[in-house]
């Protein structure tokens, strides 16, 4: 058979199983509160796969490689450093904003954030600011597009509808519990995919030489795809640009989609063997993106000119090494990477609309007399219609970015809301100090500055007449085509202006912080 028609077939297999996945996890969907987090319903080792397939995602497995491709080695600063920043915020996480959550039933990290802080203001801002999610949603869709259409050889439109109802059909179904239980079954599948890649990465596979024939290509094609920096590339051309890697990913690990899984471990004690497990399976993962190296060596700039992209570099390798059967299964391995971030981030989002502005914001504003099944039963409801709206949406503007990559566009989404967060959900966690007014501060501080780094909004001919600050803003309109040195930058802002503002402001009530520490 063809590789069109091995893809069908093993297509139809996978849609079959999500589609039971959906099916018996609606059974288990009692209230809003069930699809929201499936609170406390998982042991360690499964959840622990499902949350680092759902850090791993079509950025991680596409977006990723394609890095590699572009840049040669100097991309192994992000694939093995991204995850250590993200599991450090795991750990922050794990130490208050899940302790925090159960104590006080939150559904999500904006309604953590309104009882941390003892405001309905900062609950609502930081969901609309969260809503900024759905870029990352979309850099998911552009992943399954690109899929769909390298493997079963359909139109941009055909394959972004399918992408769409497969999600729709087990989200709205089975809500957290279809995304776990998807998650965990689609993270064991990619731990076997990240191995296989890296095995034939090491082995120079379809390279006379094995790994020595690569790193020969890899010179002979550009010395600089050998270096342990890149001077053309942005992201990778220095220490700096290497430090922000970090510390830009650290709030990853309490973002919606991530932070409320944590609240389906089944056990407050097994927190510490999740946390192992999970970083070590997300490391693993990563290192899907060496594929790159070898794609590059196979293809040399054919993806980087004309009508190439190069998100396509590892499906096209799968399609140039292995037999049509093995690369249709392999292609299917990478859809699952997509599948299982992109459903954590539609029912974090839907959460936004269904439990912070309808249920802690709309009822209490309006004064509506309604019974708790009720509200309950209204949330659920609006839980599944947001679901819908939102993926629609998303669908719309993914088929526009097409030609982007992936994690680049996943970064437009997060890098603001992770700066941000910085000042009132990290320094939030482990500094009682912090204050309503801080956290404002923090939050708009922060989105501010990424906003203006990143836009490259500064212009150096403002300081025409002091060097200093006409070098210093040269420097950081430099930096705007790295969204990492923007989200470390705005990070540092927040942090900053949470910290100067919250000793200035009235501070929250001591008996409340003593419930938070």
């Amino acid at each position: 058979m063809s590789l069109i028609n091995w893809s069908w077939l093993f297509l139809v297999m996978y849609i079959g199983i999500m589609c039971c996945i959906g099916v018996y996890a609606q059974r288990k969907v009692k209230n809003a509160d069930d699809f929201a987090t499936a609170r406390g319903s998982y042991g360690p080792f499964f959840l622990a796969l499902a949350y680092a397939a759902t850090t791993a995602s079509g950025a991680t497995f596409l977006g990723l490689p394609a890095l590699a491709y572009q840049w040669g080695t100097s991309s192994l600063w992000y694939i093995f450093l991204y995850p250590v920043g993200v599991y450090i915020g795991v750990l922050i996480s794990m130490r208050l904003v899940s302790k925090v959550g159960e104590r006080f039933g939150n559904r999500s990290i904006p309604e953590y954030l309104g009882e941390r802080y003892q405001s309905d203001g900062i609950r609502i801002l930081v969901a609309l600011m969260s809503l900024i999610l759905l870029f990352y949603l979309i850099g998911q869709l552009v992943s399954g597009l690109v899929m769909f259409q390298l493997m079963l050889g359909l139109e941009k439109s055909s394959a972004l509808i399918i992408t769409t109802l497969v999600l729709l059909f087990y989200v709205v179904m089975g809500g957290a519990h279809a995304d776990i239980l998807s998650d965990g079954i689609q993270g064991g599948m990619m731990l076997i995919l990240a191995i296989i890649v890296v095995f034939i990465t090491l082995n120079g596979v379809g390279l006379e030489g094995g790994l020595s024939g690569l790193i020969k290509e890899l010179k002979d094609q550009d010395l600089l795809l050998t270096g342990i920096f890149n001077s053309e590339s942005s992201l990778f051309s220095s220490w700096w640009s290497v430090i922000v890697i970090v510390f830009a990913h650290i709030p990853l690990g309490l973002l919606p989609h991530l932070g409320n899984k944590i609240w389906a471990l089944k056990s407050p004690n097994d927190r510490t063997t999740f946390i192992w497990m999970a970083a070590s399976f997300g490391l693993t993962l990563s290192l899907m993106g060496i594929g790159g190296f070898l794609a590059r060596a196979h293809f040399g700039e054919d993806l980087l000119t004309g009508s190439g992209n190069p998100n396509q570099a590892l499906p096209l390798l799968f399609i140039e090494i292995f037999p049509s059967w093995l690369a249709a299964l392999i292609g299917i391995g990478i859809l699952s990477a997509v599948m299982s971030t992109a459903d954590g981030l539609v029912i974090s989002s839907s959460q936004i609309i269904a439990n912070d502005l309808y249920r802690k914001t709309y009822i209490p504003k309006r004064g509506i007399n309604l019974s708790e099944s009720q509200i309950d039963r209204n949330v659920l409801n609006i839980s599944r219609f947001s679901t819908i709206l939102i993926l629609i949406l998303c669908a719309f503007f993914a088929q526009s970015l097409i030609n982007k990559n992936v994690a680049l566009i996943v970064w437009i989404g997060i890098g603001g809301m992770m700066a941000a967060f910085s000042g009132p959900l990290i320094l939030g966690a482990l500094w009682r100090g912090v204050t309503k007014i801080g956290a404002y501060a923090g939050l708009i501080s922060g989105m501010g500055t990424f906003i203006i780094l990143h836009a490259q909004l500064l212009d150096p001919l403002w300081f025409e007449y002091d060097s200093l600050f006409q070098n210093i803003t040269g420097w950081l309109i430099k930096q705007g085509p790295n969204p990492f040195a923007c989200t470390f930058l705005g990070e540092i802002v927040s942090v900053f202006t949470t910290i100067l503002v919250s000793k200035f402001s009235m501070k929250l009530p001591r008996e409340h912080l003593d419930q938070l520490f």
